[in-house]
């Protein structure tokens, strides 16, 4: 009866509609005790027919036959079935009870059915409806028992009507008790075929996921595994319970293990991941990786006792090959850069002394100190040797800077200097040079600056490097501004030019060691491109950062940005640059306030 099934369904409140169990656990008790009620009232037109007015005892037995009802429509609305199974209960035994008040108390053969209470509340699978059934029964007997005792009883209607209502009571109880033993049978083989259904869910995912699932007792034996422990270790399952998994790890990693184990027992998720002896088809062994995650298993995961840990294991062999080679890589990269780093360093400080040999002799012949040169080509020629080495010497010490900043050998010495001081006797410096391009320095402190803690070596390093090259790339007549302010807990450094400005496109590229500007600078410009590197790497040792404005044609400003204090110098080291173009409006509200050339 499709239809009517369905009926029914349609009657299952919704929260129980996804457990097969408890779906057959409502269906059952709704349809029984719907229709049952329903017949119950049926029935009553038709004992008007055959015999005729109802009297008080048949009519309160039939409000009893018929509660069951209104009791299953509230388990539907509600989804209560325990108390559903406690009302009726109530309903059964207020109903035996009135029909044995009227046919001898306590001997009456209606107490029978006190005997299904206990029953029907079993198919509702809790216990505590099962033990308040009981105690309604016999709260039943007791008060009989209380009635008989003090004469209470009323008269008995056995006499008039012994054999009809024996039959009826027995009929009636032995239909019931048949009932019963059908949705006893029904609940057993549904939750056999849930039990298979679920069987077979486990092992189709259990056949076909690579993790291998385990179960462990207190020492770390195995349960139950997974078959996937087949595939990944070329294990059995039965081979694997007790020890046998233990005994394919590696022996290294055994400690590990049962720690992980350990700490799950008592709660503790946690992740290990150890080597284990794999067999493959050829019969050879080798060791693979696995990574277990372990977890405490519950009390309410329907385990075994004595499962206190569930495993779940995955093959990361693969992985940690790549974790080796890449980690070899980087070993080999970092060998290669110090050995980098080492040679230039070794190159730098052998060409210093012959280029400062190169540079002392030029300078000698250059001044004429030992005789004129007759002929004024040997001049040029002697100052374009004394040129070519100073800035080949310049590009030595840049490197050197370099290769120290990268390999660590960079001394940071913090130490509180006047920073007004340090950019004047810079801009003193490199007033000659800017002179002989044409071009004024001129200098912009900002008040209220405080005394710098830093490395005032590298700090007057960063200015004269900002300088060199704000000095070759402006033109003749222009304008080089170096100064400083205060920014909160940092000291800008800056240096201003109004020189030919950098593009776009290489902008996002300064800093980078031996990287020059390739669409903005005009190439006939010397320099190696390690002048920002270095200002960069200067100030990421002292925590600081590197920040560059510029538009093409119409200059570029350079600021770096520095701790005030040694103590916050000393915290973060990570290299730090910013490039954007140029704005004036900006430019020009960060102006300081004094002025000198």
């Amino acid at each position: 009866m499709p239809a009517l099934r369905r009926f029914v369904d349609g009657l299952v409140h919704a929260s129980v509609q996804g457990d097969p169990t408890d779906l057959h656990r409502h269906r059952s008790f709704i349809a029984v005790n719907l229709f049952g009620g329903m017949a119950a009232l049926l029935a009553l037109p038709v004992h008007l027919v055959v015999a005729g007015p109802v009297g008080v005892v048949p009519a309160v037995a039939l409000i009893g036959l018929a509660a069951p009802a209104p009791i299953a429509l509230a388990v539907s609305h509600t989804g209560r079935l325990e108390l559903g199974h406690v009302l009726l209960a109530l309903t059964t035994a207020a109903l035996v009870g009135w029909i044995a008040l009227f046919t001898g108390g306590l001997a009456s053969i209606a107490l029978i059915w006190l005997a299904v209470l206990p029953v029907e509340a079993a198919l509702s699978g809790s216990r505590r409806v099962v033990h308040a059934a009981l105690g309604i029964g016999f709260a039943v007997i007791a008060l009989l028992a209380l009635a008989g005792a003090t004469d209470s009883l009323p008269q008995s209607v056995i006499a008039a009507h012994g054999d009809r209502l024996l039959f009826g009571v027995t009929a009636a109880g032995l239909a019931y008790m048949a009932i019963l033993a059908f949705r006893l049978d029904a609940l057993y083989r549904n939750a056999d075929v849930v039990s298979r259904q679920r069987e077979a869910q486990y092992r189709l995912m259990a056949d076909n996921i690579g993790d291998i699932v385990t179960g462990h007792g207190a020492n770390g034996d195995v349960v139950f595994a997974s078959p996937a422990v087949e595939r990944s270790l070329g294990l059995s399952v039965a081979d694997a319970l007790g020890d046998g998994l233990f005994r394919r790890v590696h022996v290294a990693d055994r400690p590990a293990f049962l720690t992980a184990i350990a700490d799950a027992a008592g709660g503790l998720a946690s992740t290990v991941e150890f080597r284990a002896r794999a067999d493959g088809p050829d019969g050879q062994s080798r060791h693979v990786w696995l990574e277990m995650r372990c977890r405490s298993a519950q009390s309410g995961d329907g385990l075994p006792s004595r499962l206190l840990v569930v495993g779940v294991m995955r093959d990361v062999t693969e992985r940690k090959n790549q974790e080796a080679e890449l980690l070899r890589a980087r070993e080999q990269a970092e060998k290669a850069s110090e050995a980098k780093t080492r040679f230039l360093a070794n190159v730098s400080h052998e060409l210093r002394t012959p280029l400062n040999a190169i540079i002392g002799f030029s300078d000698l012949l250059g001044s004429e100190t030992f005789g004129k040169l007759p002929d004024p080509r040997q001049r040029d020629y002697v100052r374009l040797i004394n040129e070519s080495g100073a800035h080949l010497l310049q590009v030595v010490n840049d490197i050197l800077d370099m290769s120290k900043i990268e390999s660590g050998a960079f001394d940071v010495v913090p130490e509180p200097f006047d920073v007004p001081l340090l950019i004047e006797g810079t801009r003193q410096m490199m007033s000659h040079q800017a002179a002989a391009r044409g071009l004024r320095i001129v200098t912009a402190i900002g008040l209220g600056l405080p005394e710098l803690q830093a490395d005032r070596r590298a700090c007057k390093q960063i200015l004269i490097n900002l300088l060199s090259n704000a000095v070759k790339f402006t033109n003749a007549g222009g304008t080089i501004t170096v100064g400083a302010r205060r920014e909160g807990d940092l000291v800008a450094l800056f240096v201003r030019d109004t020189g030919i400005g950098i593009a776009d496109c290489d902008l996002g590229r300064l800093g980078t060691p031996f990287v020059q500007a390739d669409c903005g600078y005009d190439r006939r410009h010397e320099g190696t491109g390690l002048g920002l590197s270095v200002v960069k790497g200067l100030a990421s040792l002292h925590g600081g950062s590197m920040h560059i404005q510029s538009r093409l044609g119409e200059g570029t400003c350079v600021t770096v940005r520095l701790p005030v204090t040694s103590e916050i110098a000393a915290g973060d080291r990570r290299t730090a640059a910013v490039v954007v173009p140029l704005s004036a409006d900006k430019d020009q509200a960060q102006e300081p306030r004094q002025m000198r050339a």
